[in-house]
């Protein structure tokens, strides 16, 4: 197992802010930077919101060694067409360090805002399937695609010039949910994403994709595992209780929903635990944009207790 950093990219990220974080994200030597991407929060105030593919591009040219993506991009905000196009020059510029996370798109006071349909949820997880096969047929390129679906047609299309890795970047399917979310994943995904689960919550959703996959004739070990969620990290335990408290709840509450909380014996505990669960990448969400001596201090003193993969 290795570990990355997510920031949510709707809480305050700037241009300077994202340049700090990624100069340190891959200074420290972690896995991967990954984001959200939103156009505004869940409810107010509103904040700073860098906005995702231009700020993908840039990543993509301003470093060497990380990986990254959204977490996830909403069917819901762009054509699968035009995501298709940007994945793959944002995966070739960077040489091939993209991982696309998709997802139905689930927010919606951002899409009340700024006008897009949200749809209800049947309809909603409809219209990302036709999208999932949308994204995967154009970046497959197995010839001009042609598609007729109730979202999205397409008439003799074909990406040129054709990505650098013969089907373009890998497909991250985001979610937990056992009767949509997973049978997508097991179709399309070439990585799986779950949110904030406990060791045990997240092995019972690792053997459920498992079975789903042999029963698609797809190798289980063809489909890579990993988790965003939480993180209250403290040097000490003054700093963990200080953090703990200024998220409202208790460490004991904060654990029971995936959050990684503690001093770093503690936090290097659990993420253990997720790895003997089956989890290969962690994402810790980053919440303060500017507390990078904190994550300094992470990476000095958990982060050698897992190594780090590099991409090939």
């Amino acid at each position: 197992m290795d570990l990355a950093i997510m920031v949510e990219g709707q809480n305050g990220l700037t241009w300077p802010r994202w340049e700090r974080i990624a100069k340190a994200v891959e200074g420290f030597h972690f896995a991967g930077l990954y984001r959200s991407d939103h156009f505004t929060n869940a409810s107010p105030p509103d904040k700073d919101s860098l906005e995702l593919w231009t700020s993908l591009a840039w990543l993509a040219s301003h470093t060497m060694h990380i990986e990254f993506g959204p977490l996830c991009t909403p069917a819901s905000f762009r054509h699968p067409a035009l995501t298709a196009r940007m994945a793959a020059a944002v995966d070739d510029l960077s040489g091939g360090r993209l991982t696309l996370g998709l997802g139905a798109g689930w927010q919606e006071r951002e899409h009340t805002a700024f006008g897009f349909d949200l749809l209800s949820l049947r309809e909603r997880f409809a219209r990302f399937e036709e999208s999932l096969e949308v994204v995967t047929r154009l970046l497959g390129g197995e010839g001009p695609v042609t598609y007729s679906g109730r979202y999205y047609r397409l008439q003799e299309a074909q990406l040129l010039p054709r990505p650098h890795r013969p089907s373009g970047p890998p497909i991250l399917v985001g979610g937990n949910g056992m009767r949509r979310t997973l049978p997508l994943a097991a179709r399309y995904a070439t990585e799986w994403n779950a949110t904030f689960q406990t060791p045990d919550n997240f092995a019972q959703l690792n053997r459920a994709l498992d079975a789903l996959l042999e029963r698609s004739h797809r190798r289980p070990s063809s489909v890579r595992r990993s988790l965003m969620t939480g993180l209250v990290f403290g040097t000490d335990d003054a700093e963990v209780h200080r953090k703990v408290a200024q998220r409202g709840q208790t460490a004991t509450a904060l654990r029971g929903r995936g959050v990684a909380v503690g001093t770093p014996s503690e936090v290097v505990d659990q993420l253990g635990a997720l790895q003997d669960a089956g989890v290969q990448r962690v994402m810790l969400q980053w919440l303060d944009l500017d507390d990078l001596d904190g994550l300094q201090s992470f990476a000095q003193l958990v982060l050698s207790a897992f190594p780090q993969m590099r991409p090939h």
